[in-house]
């Protein structure tokens, strides 16, 4: 009887069927530590995003608190006194009669730093007929008119020259007086008791529409251009969220199939040796 011995070709084989299962292991644990190691964390954090996105963003922000801005101050200066300025209605005026007043209207204007000086302008009067009601009516310039000097059709400029501010109020009323019998557009209040009517609206439904419209285009156009980067960074993470579970599903994949692709060469192996013995 001879004695039992293994040969040292299956012991090698053996060896380097533990060393090749080995490396597969550590390979595929190596992988698994280099997506473990990768920039996937850094996904989870933070939106994706670039210098062209943050520009865009500082555009759409700055646009957006412009259009704020110009609500409060258009609001303040055109909005508030067109909605306590009382509602007129377009009609058809005739000049009777002009004159200027004998007495003449206290101003002051600036002379310096913390200097304010005295003078007068003269009241130049316009009495007109309205179309519309038939009744006399005293014309102003505009609304501002009104509230400054109920008296008079406008309050020029202040300042120590009473010649020009004379001759200016010469020209005007010589222009009125060319227009005696000649009808032109004028606005009257018809809830109003008052015989005020002005010449020219300066807060009319254009200029309203325009204080409102830009603001508004510009706000709108600047939460766009914001949702639309936002949504843009949002997509990119899904993105790279989605690539990165498909490289995780890959890499987990191939460690199995180059093991199972060893133990079908080992068993074939095993079988063509032990052919070989018999």
């Amino acid at each position: 009887m001879q004695p039992f011995s293994i040969p040292v070709q299956i012991t090698l084989q053996g060896g380097r069927r533990r060393q090749g299962r080995t490396a597969f292991s550590a390979s595929g644990r190596n992988r698994n530590i280099d997506h473990d190691d990768g920039d996937l964390p850094d996904v989870h954090k933070k939106l994706p995003s670039s210098a062209g996105e943050d520009r865009a963003l500082l555009l759409g922000f700055a646009m957006m608190g412009f259009s704020v801005l110009m609500f409060f101050l258009l609001g303040i200066t055109i909005l508030k006194p067109f909605m306590l300025s009382i509602q007129r209605e377009e009609s058809n005026c005739t000049t009777i009669h002009t004159h200027i007043t004998d007495d003449w209207m206290d101003c002051a204007f600036p002379c310096g730093v913390g200097c304010r000086g005295r003078g007068e302008y003269p009241c130049l009067q316009v009495f007109v007929n309205v179309t519309h009601s038939g009744q006399k009516a005293l014309l102003h310039y505009n609304e501002e008119a009104v509230q400054i000097n109920s008296k008079c059709f406008y309050t020029p400029k202040c300042h120590r020259d009473r010649n020009d501010l004379l001759n200016s109020v010469l020209d005007i009323k010589e222009f009125f007086d060319h227009k005696n019998g000649t009808a032109f557009s004028c606005f009257y209040s018809p809830d109003s008791q008052s015989e005020d009517v002005i010449l020219i609206k300066k807060y009319d439904q254009m200029v309203i529409f325009h204080c409102l419209f830009w603001p508004s285009l510009t706000l709108l156009g600047g939460a766009l251009i914001v949702g639309m980067v936002r949504l843009t960074q949002y997509l990119s993470l899904l993105c790279e969220k989605y690539s990165a579970a498909l490289r995780d599903e890959v890499g987990g994949k191939v460690p199995y199939m180059e093991q199972h692709r060893f133990k079908l060469w080992s068993v074939g192996r095993d079988k063509e040796r032990a052919e070989r013995s018999e």
